[in-house]
């Protein structure tokens, strides 16, 4: 299993709008791609949050051919709607992890 990760810098302006996005709409839609068989969303404690939470939406994938599938396929019109809903009041960094136990 591998998980896809994308740690999510937010305004507190937005925090609450966004997290119910997310959990609603967001999180739910990019499963549906069929690339993910179940995604989370976590909320990273000790750390500075001066400007705003941070969270990281982990989405895991079987194998890592469905993670590509989803790269390839889908990863461009998700960040764009993204993009567009929230424009640069959110800062995102994505990483893919394995799982070893």
């Amino acid at each position: 299993m591998v998980i896809y990760n994308v740690t999510i810098k937010i305004e507190w302006a937005i925090h609450e709008a966004w997290r119910n996005w997310m959990l609603e709409e967001h999180m739910p839609e990019v499963v549906a791609t069929g690339c993910f068989v179940k995604c989370q969303l976590l909320r990273l404690l000790e750390i500075d949050e001066t400007d705003g939470p941070t969270f990281a939406a982990q989405y895991m994938a079987v194998s890592l051919e469905d993670y590509s599938t989803y790269i390839r396929e889908h990863a461009a019109g998700m960040r764009k709607k993204v993009t567009e809903k929230w424009g640069n009041q959110v800062v995102a960094f994505r990483s893919l992890m394995e799982v070893v136990h």
